[in-house]
C-alpha cells in the first residue's frame, strides 16, 4: 500500500444553510485537495461529522468523492464503531467499488480491555474485503491501544495494513514503529506532530489542516520523507499556529471557517456542533494573512 504514504485529507463534509450535504461544495473541496498534491483522500472519518450523517446522506458524499475523483486517488473509507458485530456486517456488505481501504476507530464508550481491541479487530480483518487502517484515537474513544496491542494485530491479522496514531504521544508512536512490520504503515493523526513523527520513521499523516492547505501541507510531508528537514522545518512553523489555532473550537469548526474563507465551500456544521466564534474567526484570518494565504 505505498500509494497511503504521504498526505491523506481527512475530508469535510460541507454543509447548505439548510443543512443538506453541499454536493457542489464537497465537488469543489475534492478538486482543491486533489490540485493541491494530497497522496489520498479519506472520506466519512471524525472530520467528516460522519456520525451526523445518516445512511443515504453517506452514500452522497462517497458517490459525489469517488466522481470527482475518479480514479486519480486512492480513497480510504471510514467504517468503524462499538458494535463489534454491526461493524463486521457493515463491512461485509458494503459496496466497495472505488475504495481502496477501510479506516475504522476502536471502539467508544464500551472502554474495552487490551484483548478486547484485539479481537474486535480480528472479527473485523476476518469480515472485510479490503485492507483496514487502524485508528487509536483516546482523546475522543476514551480507550489507547497500546503498541503491543497493535503489533499483535500488525503479526496476526494480515489485511489489518496499517494505524492512524492520534494519541499524542511521540514515545508511543516511536514504540508503535518500532514493534511492527516493516512494511506496516504508521501514520500521524496530529497535523502538529508530523514532522518529527516522519523523523522518527512515520509513514505520513492523516490530516485536517489538508482540507484547507494541501500544497503546502503536502509540500511539508514529502520534503521530511525525502529528508530534506530544512526545507520541511520552514513548512512546518508556517503552518503551526493556524493547526493550533483550527482545533482551538473543536474539529471541524476550524477548517471549514477556514475553508469559507478560503471561498472553497460554506461553513456551516450538525449539531451538537456549532460555528466558529468571531473571536476565532478574526484570529484565522489575521493568521492566514500574516503567512500570505489571504491578501
Amino acid at each position: 500500500m505505498k500509494e497511503l504514504k504521504g498526505l491523506g485529507v481527512a475530508m469535510v463534509t460541507p454543509f447548505t444553510k439548510n443543512g443538506e450535504v453541499d454536493v457542489k461544495g464537497l465537488k469543489n473541496l475534492t478538486e482543491h485537495i486533489i490540485q493541491g498534491g494530497a497522496d489520498y483522500l479519506v472520506v466519512l472519518g471524525t472530520t467528516g461529522e460522519s456520525v451526523t450523517l445518516t445512511k443515504e446522506e453517506k452514500k452522497i458524499v462517497i458517490d459525489t468523492i469517488l466522481s470527482s475523483n475518479n480514479g486519480r486517488k486512492p480513497v480510504v473509507l471510514g467504517i468503524g464503531g462499538n458494535n463489534t458485530r454491526e461493524v463486521a456486517n457493515q463491512l461485509s456488505r458494503t459496496d466497495i467499488h472505488g475504495v481502496d481501504a477501510i479506516l475504522s476507530v476502536t471502539p467508544y464508550y464500551n472502554k474495552p480491555n487490551q484483548n478486547g481491541l484485539y479481537e474486535h479487530y480480528k472479527a473485523l480483518s476476518e469480515s472485510s474485503k479490503l485492507p483496514i487502517i487502524l485508528y487509536n484515537v483516546p482523546g475522543r474513544t476514551s480507550v489507547n491501544m497500546l503498541p503491543e496491542t497493535v503489533s499483535k494485530i500488525a503479526f496476526e491479522c494480515r489485511n489489518i495494513i496499517g494505524i492512524k496514531e492520534a494519541s499524542g504521544n511521540v514515545e508511543q508512536v516511536m514504540s508503535v514503529i518500532q514493534q511492527t512490520p516493516k512494511e506496516f504503515l504508521v501514520i500521524s493523526g496530529d497535523d502538529a506532530l508530523t514532522l518529527p513523527l516522519i523523523a522518527a520513521g512515520a509513514d505520513g499523516v492523516i490530516s485536517v489542516v489538508g482540507n484547507a492547505f494541501p500544497k503546502e501541507f503536502s509540500a511539508m510531508v514529502n520534503a521530511a520523507l525525502n529528508a530534506q528537514m530544512e526545507e520541511a522545518r520552514a513548512l512546518h512553523y508556517r503552518l503551526l499556529d493556524i493547526i493550533h489555532l483550527l482545533f482551538k473550537e473543536g474539529n471541524p469548526t476550524g477548517v471549514k471557517e477556514v475553508l469559507a474563507q478560503l471561498d472553497v465551500c460554506e461553513n456551516y456544521l450538525r449539531l451538537p456542533l456549532v460555528e466558529a466564534s468571531d473571536a476565532l474567526s478574526d484570529q484565522l484570518r489575521r493568521e492566514m494573512i500574516d503567512q500570505g494565504f489571504l491578501s
